[in-house]
């Protein structure tokens, strides 16, 4: 359960320095809101697999633009549909500046021989961050939300958001993909609150 904010919109603009502290509370609620709506560890569709997208329509678009702008609020870099209750091969990431990107129906054209291991965190799993072992090269071929061919090349971090996204999409977590030590600090984080949902 997140915090309670009593002092909403009280102080409009008169106090100068209390600006950023509350703007930092605006996130902060924002952010609660936004992984409220986020399926959470212990929910049975963080675990199944997403189905093909035939129809790139209305629907489609509107579930990007939510998922986006969760995936903002919830200060992430990116978020799969299973991870709003929803089973369909779609993605969003945001690992640069290059702004929010959706990938559809994604597919692993390339993997690079290399890999590299290291600490991922996921909007679904609060408080937990494990090492995980990564391509540090990929190409992923998909859509987009309009059901425009997609090709990307991606390496490093932005890499590593895809792989994680793309597990999403057949559900596996980053708990299945560390080592036993990990899995077992990990899972004694997560299973009080699981219990207590």
């Amino acid at each position: 359960m997140a915090h309670d904010h009593d002092h909403d919109h009280e102080h409009d603009h008169d106090v100068e320095p209390d600006e950023d502290a509350q703007e930092r509370a605006e996130k902060d609620a924002r952010r609660q809101l936004a992984l409220a709506q986020i399926r959470q560890y212990g929910d049975p569709s963080l675990r199944l697999k997403a189905n093909e997208v035939v129809e790139f329509d209305d629907d489609l678009r509107r579930l990007v633009e939510r998922m986006i702008a969760l995936m903002h609020d919830a200060q992430g870099v990116g978020l799969a549909a299973t991870q709003v209750g929803i089973l369909r091969r779609v993605f969003v990431y945001e690992p640069d500046e290059e702004g929010p990107r959706a990938l559809v129906n994604p597919v692993v054209a390339e993997r690079g021989e290399e890999s590299a291991s290291d600490e991922e965190g996921c909007l679904s799993l609060q408080g937990v961050r494990v090492p995980v072992e990564r391509a540090t090269r990929i190409v992923l071929e998909g859509k987009d939300e309009h059901g425009a061919d997609v090709h990307v090349e991606l390496d490093e971090y932005a890499a590593r958001v895809v792989q994680h996204e793309l597990d999403h999409l057949d559900g596996v977590l980053i708990l299945d993909r560390t080592d036993d030590e990990h899995r077992k600090e990990a899972l004694a984080t997560l299973r009080p609150r699981a219990v207590l949902r």
